[in-house]
C-alpha cells in the first residue's frame, strides 16, 4: 500500500503532463470546420455571385490559396507568428516545425493540433480577399500577391495579437480574428480592388449573381464552419467555447433578419443574397468579441454589424466608386473593425460579458482603438508595396480579351457550365 501511495502522485503527474483528450478532440474538430469554411464554403459563396464565365476562376483562387498558404505556413509563417515573444515579429525557431516534437504541447493540446488549427486561419484570410478582385485579375498575380501577403501582413499581425506581440502584451481583445483576419483582409481588399480597376458596366450595368442558390449553400457552410472558427479559438472544450458558439449563432441570426428588413424597407423585398450577406456580416462582427460577450452583447453586435455593413456596401460602391466586387471590405472589414471596437463596451459584466480583468471600459476602448489603427495602417502600407511589386512582376489586371472570354477558359481551360 505504501508503494502504491508513492506511485500515485507520479502517475497523476505523468497524466497531467500529457494533452487533454477532450480539448484535443474539440480542436481537431474545429480545425476541420474552419477548413470547411474555405473549401467548399467560401468558394461556393463567391462562385454564386459572379458570372458564369468566371465561376471556376474564383473557385481556383480559393483552392490554390489554400494549398499555398498551408505550405508557406509550415515553412515560415507559423514560426513568424508564434515563435518567441518579440514585440513585432516572431523568430525562426519553428520553421518547418523542425523543433516541434509529437509530444510538444501548446497549452493543453499537442502543438501539432494548434499548428493545424492556425493553418486553417492562415488559409481563409487571404482567400477572403478573392472577393475584392473577382472576375478581372491575372492568375499569376493572385499566386504572388497572396503568398507575400500571408508572410508580410497576416503573420506579423497574428504575432502582435495572438503570438505574444505588443498588442497581446497590452491586453487587446480579439478572440477569433476581428483584427487578425477581418481587418487585415478587408483593408487589403479595398486597396487591391481599387488598383485592379472596375468591371465593365460597374456599377449600374452589372449582371446580377448567376446563382444565388449556390451562394446560399456556401453561406450555410460558412455559418457552420464559423462555430469552429470562434468556439475553437477558446483552444479548449470549456465554458468559453460554449459561450462563443452561442454568441456566434445569435449574432448571425439577428444580422440576417436585420439585413432582410433593411432591404425590404429600401427595395420593397428581401433577397436571398441579402439575407445571407447579413448573416456573414453578423458572423464577422461577433468574431473578435465571441468569447468575451454574452447573448445580449451578441444581439447588439449582430444588429449593429448588419446595419453598418449594409450602408457601407452603398458607400464603397456608389459613393467612393470602388469595385470591391463581393463586398469584402464592406462586410468583413467593416464588420471585424466594428466588433473589435464594440467589444470594449459589451464585454462589461453588466451586459453578461467577462469584464476587464482589473482594467476599465475606457482603458480597454483605448487599447482596441490602438489595435484597430495599427492593424489598418500596417495592412495598407504593406499592401500598397505588394500591389506595386505584383504589377511589375506579373501584371495585375487581366487582358481585355481574356475578360471578354471569361477567366475560366482563358486561364484554366475549363468551363463551369457546358454551353
Amino acid at each position: 500500500m505504501a508503494l502504491v501511495a508513492c506511485l500515485l502522485p507520479a502517475a497523476a503527474s505523468a497524466q497531467s503532463a500529457g494533452p487533454d483528450h477532450a480539448d484535443t478532440a474539440w480542436i481537431l474538430t474545429a480545425t476541420a470546420l474552419v477548413l470547411f469554411m474555405t473549401l467548399p464554403g467560401l468558394a461556393l459563396f463567391y462562385a454564386g455571385l459572379v458570372r458564369t464565365k468566371n465561376v471556376l476562376s474564383v473557385m481556383m483562387h480559393c483552392t490554390v490559396i489554400a494549398c499555398l498558404a498551408s505550405v508557406l505556413w509550415l515553412a515560415l509563417g507559423y514560426s513568424l507568428a508564434f515563435d518567441g515573444e518579440g514585440a513585432l515579429i516572431g523568430g525562426l525557431g519553428k520553421v518547418f516545425l523542425l523543433s516541434v516534437r509529437r509530444e510538444s504541447l501548446r497549452g493543453s493540446i499537442p502543438e501539432t493540433t494548434f499548428f493545424m488549427f492556425q493553418t486553417t486561419f492562415a488559409v481563409i484570410t487571404p482567400a477572403l480577399i478573392v472577393g475584392a478582385y473577382a472576375e478581372r485579375i491575372r492568375f499569376g498575380a493572385v499566386v504572388l500577391f497572396s503568398s507575400l501577403w500571408l508572410l508580410l501582413v497576416y503573420a506579423p499581425v497574428a504575432h502582435w495579437v495572438w503570438g505574444g506581440g505588443w498588442l497581446m502584451q497590452r491586453g487587446v481583445m480579439d478572440f477569433a480574428g476581428g483584427l487578425v483576419v477581418h481587418a487585415t483582409a478587408g483593408t487589403s481588399a479595398l486597396l487591391i480592388a481599387y488598383a485592379v480597376g472596375k468591371r465593365d458596366g460597374f456599377p449600374k450595368e452589372l449582371r446580377p449573381p448567376h446563382n444565388p442558390g449556390m451562394t446560399m449553400i456556401g453561406a450555410g457552410m460558412l455559418w457552420v464552419g464559423w462555430y469552429g472558427f470562434n468556439a475553437g479559438s477558446a483552444l479548449a472544450a470549456d465554458a468559453n467555447a460554449s459561450m462563443a458558439l452561442l454568441t456566434t449563432h445569435v449574432s448571425a441570426s439577428i444580422a440576417g433578419l436585420v439585413w432582410g428588413l433593411l432591404e425590404w424597407r429600401r427595395f420593397g423585398r428581401a433577397s436571398m443574397v441579402g439575407v445571407v450577406t447579413g448573416v456573414v456580416a453578423g458572423l464577422a462582427t461577433i468574431t473578435p468579441a465571441s468569447g468575451y460577450v454574452g447573448p445580449l452583447g451578441a444581439l447588439v453586435l449582430g444588429i449593429c454589424g448588419a446595419t453598418v455593413c449594409f450602408f457601407a456596401v452603398d458607400v464603397i460602391k456608389h459613393r467612393l466608386g470602388v469595385d470591391d466586387a463581393l463586398d469584402v471590405f464592406a462586410v468583413h472589414g467593416v464588420g471585424g473593425i466594428l466588433g473589435s471596437f464594440l467589444v470594449a463596451f459589451l464585454a462589461d459584466t453588466a451586459f453578461g460579458g467577462v469584464g476587464y480583468g482589473g482594467g476599465t471600459m475606457a482603458g480597454q476602448a483605448t487599447i482596441q482603438l490602438v489595435g484597430i489603427v495599427a492593424t489598418i495602417a500596417w495592412s495598407a502600407f504593406a499592401t500598397v508595396g505588394l500591389i506595386a511589386l505584383t504589377k511589375k512582376l506579373t501584371g495585375l489586371r487581366a487582358r481585355e480579351e481574356d475578360l471578354e472570354e471569361g477567366l475560366d477558359l482563358t486561364y484554366h481551360g475549363e468551363r463551369a457550365y457546358t454551353p
